[in-house]
């Protein structure tokens, strides 16, 4: 994942509200300095059925369009 946010691979960057406080400052260490976009959303078990994957803490979204619609529909709550 970090290698992907610092070729700027990655668009954006969901964080599950319990991911460790660690893993989270190291992660938003990262993006910010690669000025990624860092969203924290639902818990872990959530995050992951969406995605089809088991125990998935952090995601990358790799495709700019998805990302952006990804934001927007967050800032409008």
């Amino acid at each position: 994942m970090v290698e992907g946010i610092e070729k700027h691979k990655v668009k954006l960057v969901i964080i599950a509200e319990d991911t460790s406080e660690k893993s989270k400052k190291n992660i938003r260490y990262v993006c910010t300095n690669n000025e990624i976009s860092v969203i924290e959303l639902s818990k872990v078990e959530d995050l992951s059925h969406i995605i089809g994957k088991r125990n998935r803490k952090i995601i990358g979204i790799l495709d700019k369009n998805f990302s952006d619609g990804i934001k927007e529909k967050c800032n409008r709550g």
